[in-house]
């Protein structure tokens, strides 16, 4: 049995979820709504404050599923009661962000600024400090959806292993390699 599949995701107060007979489930909460498509296969099963999952068979394919819906359901859950943030640093002389709503407004290194268009579901905020990094906050309910953004945020310009420079999440470590040693 899967562990984490067999665990039972908690409801709080406040939050509704209902299965649809295509199999989407839809989680209602104070902060939205969500919607995840479950596979036909595994059962939901919904009870006085719990939603927990069910495989037919003991098949590879089944027990992935089967932990990866629960997963994916708790993930939701937690979504539309909390929401989720991820923080990006520009590390780098010159680096800089700002944002006029949800446009941001990127200059990292290279002869033009960076314009990228973030999702109407994400809320985006940019600061600036006096000694610090450039900072990008990403703020919304669907986790997979700002896992993405980061992601394309940072491919615009990886850090380097040699000084760091470039767009990294808060608190990333990054391996970092010896530059080249001097002449004799």
């Amino acid at each position: 049995m899967s562990r984490i599949g067999k665990q039972p995701v908690t409801l709080p107060s406040g939050v509704t979820v209902t299965v649809g007979s295509d199999n989407v489930l839809t989680v209602k909460g104070p902060k939205g709504e969500l919607k995840q498509q479950i596979d036909r296969d595994i059962k939901v099963e919904i009870g006085e404050g719990i939603v927990s999952f069910s495989r037919p068979t003991d098949q590879i394919r089944h027990r992935a599923l089967h932990g990866l819906y629960r997963a994916l359901a708790a993930n939701l859950v937690k979504g539309v009661t909390e929401g989720y943030k991820k923080n990006l640093e520009l590390v780098g002389v010159g680096f800089k962000a700002s944002n006029q709503g949800n446009l941001l407004d990127l200059s990292l290194g290279y002869s033009h600024n960076i314009v990228f268009e973030v999702p109407k579901e994400l809320k985006v905020s940019t600061a600036q400090e006096k000694g610090q990094n450039p900072t990008i906050t990403l703020e919304g309910t669907d986790k997979q959806l700002i896992g993405q953004v980061a992601a394309k945020l940072r491919s615009l310009r990886k850090p380097e292993p040699y000084k760091g420079k470039g767009v990294k999440y808060a608190g990333e470590v990054l391996r970092r390699k010896a530059g080249k040693a001097a002449g004799k």
